[in-house]
């Protein structure tokens, strides 16, 4: 899954970046407030992580209100260093789906934006599912007909992404965007490698059982049981 982080302090960005990264999500950066609203209504982010102080026209309550206004409902995590109720207030009703305060603990946060993905998803407790595939991505574990699936740190992003879009085509362009990060260099025959192992893993290894990856010729890939298949 692919984030966004609006922040202006180097360091903090960063090391967000990088304890998202450890738990198989492509994240971009932001530093200032309008390129942020402009990133933050892109639809192929799953969720933004948005600072309240910012440089730049407007703060991180004003990005909120217009994002509100727009239609964009991406999930928004609001950070700040100010802890005041009505600030927090100011921010939940401008838009922001949680807040948290600086400083914080990176473990908390992780757990805040797990928590809000799965939030509008359509799963069986933590657990997405497809017929007899299930994925829990809090531990990263996924199964089918019981039986433990092993999987690479991207096999898991790719998997994650697909379960989160139960019956829908996505394109080579879709899963680059939101397995890798904005300045890698990735080209289609890349996703095609990886949807083959993650096939061979689900599908080859289960004959008895329907497959479950299916490529739509000229539009990418769907994920579920499909009839005549």
């Amino acid at each position: 899954m692919r984030l966004l982080v609006v922040e202006d302090e180097e360091r903090i960005a960063k090391a967000i970046k990088r304890a998202l990264e450890l738990h198989h999500f492509a994240v971009d950066i932001v530093s200032d407030a309008d390129s942020g609203l402009v990133a933050a209504a892109d639809p192929d982010y799953d969720m933004v992580i948005l600072d309240r102080m910012l440089p730049g026209s407007m703060d991180g309550v004003a990005i909120c209100k217009r994002l509100c206004d727009q239609g964009v409902d991406t999930p928004i995590i609001m950070l700040t260093a100010l802890g005041e109720i009505d600030d927090r207030v100011d921010g939940l009703q401008a838009g922001a789906d949680d807040y948290l305060q600086k400083p914080f603990a990176m473990k908390e946060l992780i757990a805040r934006v797990q928590t809000l993905l799965r939030r509008p998803r359509h799963t069986l407790g933590t657990t997405l599912t497809v017929d007899d595939l299930h994925y829990d991505p809090v531990t990263f574990t996924a199964t089918r007909s019981g039986k433990p699936l092993l999987l690479s740190a991207k096999e898991i992003k790719l998997l994650s992404y697909m379960l989160y879009n139960p019956g829908q085509v996505v394109s080579k362009d879709k899963i680059i965007n939101h397995l890798w990060d904005e300045d890698a260099l990735v080209i289609p025959n890349t996703v095609e490698v990886y949807m083959g192992y993650l096939r061979k893993k689900i599908d080859t290894n289960f004959p008895d059982r329907p497959p479950l990856i299916h490529t739509i010729r000229g539009f990418g890939y769907r994920i579920g049981v499909m009839d005549n298949v």
